[in-house]
């Protein structure tokens, strides 16, 4: 029993030195670092403000762009990716939410692209009907607002450069 309680602590010692410190994975360093997008290309980035303090308003939501995974956007991150140019679907989803938000977006050639995502009202109403009634109020929730004109977890909201940048410079990559 020491033996594996020993091994236990040895792997779990050198487990902890391949944990990522984020270094390098502000959007300034990333972008400098893959440069604009290449020709034909334009770039998408999605974000997420940090959470501000109690605050129950931020969505640990799954982003797809076109059918792909771009990974786990939680508040405090971002993710990106360069697609020929066109008209591209962004999908946001959320584990165990009743319902996504799609959003199509016109992307330029040469261009980057920024959107926040922030919850959406259902997402808020149902969050707060789990605190206040459980499951059963995420039920009853979730039924009241099945009707609402984006049935997902989050807004897409687009910003300008300047903004997103600013943004951005608070926040680490998703890995």
């Amino acid at each position: 029993m020491l033996r594996w309680g020993a091994l236990l602590f040895v792997v779990g010692a050198m487990l902890t030195g391949c944990v990522s410190d984020q270094v390098g994975t502000d959007f300034a360093s990333v972008s400098k670092k893959v440069g604009p997008p290449r020709p034909g290309q334009a770039r998408i980035v999605l974000l997420q403000d940090k959470r501000n303090g109690l605050s129950m308003a931020f969505c640990a939501c799954e982003v797809q762009l076109d059918g792909a995974p771009l990974g786990k956007v939680l508040a405090g991150k971002y993710a990106y990716a360069d697609r020929p140019a066109g008209r591209h679907e962004v999908l946001v989803t959320e584990l165990m939410f009743p319902g996504d938000t799609k959003r199509e977006v016109v992307m330029e050639a040469g261009r980057t692209h920024f959107y926040l995502i922030k919850s959406s009202a259902r997402h808020d109403a149902t969050t707060g009907g789990a605190v206040l009634g459980g499951l059963a109020g995420l039920a009853v929730v979730s039924v009241a607002t099945a009707g609402e004109a984006n049935p997902g977890p989050a807004e897409l909201v687009a910003l300008d450069e300047a903004t997103a940048r600013t943004k951005l410079a608070e926040l680490q990559g998703i890995e």
